[in-house]
């Protein structure tokens, strides 16, 4: 299972966070490094992250339409 980390960007929905991934990547020809920032729907099922807090999220089996990750601990 991949498990990544990042910050929570939304705490709105019921269960669910949004969960901010920024990592660098490389420039094919120019070799400079840029940010590119990914956000991935994350099941909370006691609705205990709030926004802000940095966390591991981990994958798991499809749990709705758009969240296949679920969050494991806080940071």
């Amino acid at each position: 299972m991949r498990k990544l980390q990042g910050t929570i960007t939304s705490d709105k929905m019921d269960k669910t966070r949004v969960v901010s991934i920024t990592r660098l990547k490389q420039h094919p020809r120019y070799k400079k490094y840029y940010k590119i920032t990914k956000k991935f729907k994350a099941h909370d099922e006691k609705n205990e992250y709030k926004k802000g807090d940095i966390v591991v999220i981990e994958e798991t089996r499809p749990i709705s339409k758009e969240k296949r990750w679920k969050i494991i601990n806080k940071i």
